[in-house]
C-alpha cells in the first residue's frame, strides 16, 4: 500500500521494481489527484503488470488520510500481510521480503528501521539527520516505547493486528499517524520488532517534510505522553482507595 502525491519520475520504476521483489503481491496505489499525472501512470503500468489498484483520491488530503483510505481498503480484501511504502525510492523494494519473513517467523508488525544496527541513512542532509534522530529518541522516550524509528513509513503488519488497532480510527495526519500506529500496537500487546533498513534520500521529486508536520508530530507525541502519564496517576489514585 503506497500513498503518492507528484511521483511521476519514480512511479513506474517503483512499480517494476516491487514486482520483482514479490511477484505475487497484490498493489495499492493511494494517489492525491496528483497535478504531474502520477496516477494515470499508475494505471497504464498496472494495465501491463497486473495486479495493481490505483485509488484516485479527489485532492491532497495529507498522509494519514491516504493511509487510512488506503488500510481501509487493504482490509477489505482477504490479504494476511500488508506492507506500508514510500514511492520515491528511499525505502528499497529489494527489502520487502524481508519484513515479510519477519511476520512468517512470529511478529505481528515489522518497522523498517534507520536506527538499530545495520540501519541507517545515505544523502541526507545533517539537519534532517539530527531532526529525525533525536525526534525519535524523543517520542520513543516520553512514550516509552521500545521501537528506534516510530516514523518510518515502511513497514508490514499482520493484516488481523492492524485491524485490530483500527486506523480509520486515528487522527494525526503526518508523520504522527506512524508513531500512533506504533503505540496502538504495543499497548494492544502485538510484537513490533525493527528490521534495519537503509534510508537513501530520494533523487527525483521534492520531499513532503515540512515544519507544520513536525510541530504537528511533536504537539501529538507530548500531548500523549501526557494522557499515558494522567491515565497512570488515575489507577494509583483508584487503587488507594
Amino acid at each position: 500500500m503506497v500513498p503518492t502525491y507528484q511521483e511521476a519520475e519514480n512511479i513506474v520504476r517503483f512499480l517494476g521494481a516491487v514486482r520483482a521483489a514479490l511477484p505475487d503481491a497484490s498493489i495499492l496505489i493511494v494517489d492525491d489527484n496528483s497535478p504531474d499525472g502520477t496516477g494515470a501512470l499508475a494505471e497504464r503500468t498496472a494495465a501491463g503488470l497486473g495486479n495493481i489498484r490505483v485509488l484516485h483520491r479527489a485532492a491532497k488530503q495529507g498522509l494519514g488520510s491516504a493511509y487510512r483510505h488506503g488500510f481501509a481498503t487493504a482490509l477489505d480484501g482477504d490479504y494476511d500481510v500488508v506492507v506500508s511504502m514510500d514511492c520515491d525510492f528511499s525505502h528499497d523494494p529489494a527489502t520487502i521480503p524481508l519484513l515479510v519473513k519477519r511476520i512468517e517467523q512470529g511478529a505481528d508488525a515489522v518497522v523498517g528501521s534507520r536506527y538499530v544496527p545495520g540501519g541507517g541513512t545515505v544523502n541526507w542532509p545533517v539537519h534532517r539527520r539530527l531532526l529525525s534522530r533525536w525526534g525519535n529518541r524523543y517520542t520513543s522516550g516520553v512514550l516509552g516505547l521500545h521501537i528506534h524509528d516510530c516514523t518510518s513509513g515502511f513497514r508490514a503488519y499482520r493484516a488481523s493486528a492492524l485491524r485490530a488497532i483500527e486506523p480509520t480510527s486515528t487522527a494525526a495526519e503526518g508523520y504522527a499517524f506512524l508513531t500512533e500506529l506504533v503505540r496502538r500496537l504495543i499497548r494492544h500487546g502485538y510484537t513490533v520488532v525493527e528490521q534495519p533498513i537503509t534510508f537513501v534520500d530520494r533523487e527525483f521529486g521534492s520531499s513532503k517534510m515540512s515544519g507544520r508536520i513536525v510541530a504537528e508530530s511533536m504537539l501529538l507525541v507530548t500531548g500523549w505522553a501526557i494522557s499515558d502519564v494522567w491515565a497512570k496517576l488515575r489507577g494509583r489514585g483508584t487503587e488507594s482507595r
